[in-house]
């Protein structure tokens, strides 16, 4: 009997990797904002994923230009993490993290959120197809800027349908006021070597999204060779299907070894 009552001792004790649990341990899920939002936007998506046992990072972009953005991701990323990592990116936060993961090595592997998703030499404007920046943009020049440098705002009237046309009209419509703008040279900028080419990556296309269209975010899966998945969402997926977002990060975390 007294052996018995060791031996159950002797197991409730016990690491729990010895129990059974896997010795590979969560990667930390490092959350990559767009333009026109910030680190609010994952609110939800960080709060499933940390009820799933992940540790969750939502980084701030500042959104000056694509070089810097992705050299600030990379010092955040070598700052503010250890182990293996999951690099989320949503929107242009797609082409910062395509720039930046490829100087960590911690990096095991990429998510795209309705997100770009370039190779080197593209620009985001240049995806896009260019069109008349002045029918979406409202312009604010800011001080210190580079010659011919501005502010880019999505306009009010247009940033409810086309940015989240299938959230809330009262969400939408304080999602523009709340709007944080993107210069205009980021968008401009040549994306370098693509993160993408070295690592698997998975890629969520909202199949109602009105400004990265659906046929343009499978041309960059496919080219990727990313696993897809669609989702009836409109460009902010992660407000409106965060679960389908939260689906598509876990399945990257649970390749990572």
């Amino acid at each position: 009997m007294i052996a018995l009552a060791a031996l159950a001792l002797f197991t409730l004790a016990a690491p729990a990797s010895a129990a059974g649990r896997s010795d590979h341990p969560k990667p930390t899920i490092v959350l990559v904002h767009g333009a026109w939002a910030d680190a609010s936007s994952w609110s939800d998506v960080t709060g499933r994923l940390q009820r799933l046992g992940y540790t969750v990072l939502a980084a701030p972009n500042p959104l000056r230009g694509l070089g810097a953005d992705a050299a600030y991701l990379s010092a955040f990323l070598a700052q503010r993490t250890g182990g293996p990592v999951v690099l989320v990116g949503h929107s242009y936060g797609g082409a910062v993290v395509t720039n930046a993961a490829g100087t960590d090595p911690d990096v095991k592997a990429l998510v795209y959120v309705d997100a770009f998703a370039p190779d080197e030499g593209e620009t985001v404007l240049g995806l896009q197809g260019g069109g008349d920046p002045s029918a979406l943009f409202d312009v604010v020049a800011y001080p210190g800027a580079p010659v011919g440098d501005v502010d880019l705002y999505i306009k009010p009237a247009v940033f409810p349908q086309a940015f989240a046309g299938d959230l809330p009209a009262a969400t939408a419509v304080r999602l523009a006021a709340e709007q944080r703008p993107i210069a205009l040279s980021a968008l401009q900028e040549p994306s370098g070597p693509p993160a993408w080419k070295k690592l698997p990556s998975w890629y969520l296309i909202g199949t109602k999204d009105g400004i990265l269209p659906p046929s343009l975010q499978a041309t960059m899966a496919n080219r990727a060779h990313s696993h897809v998945t669609k989702v009836a969402a409109s460009h902010l997926s992660m407000l409106s299907r965060p679960q389908a977002v939260v689906d598509v990060i876990v399945a990257a975390a649970k390749s990572v070894r």
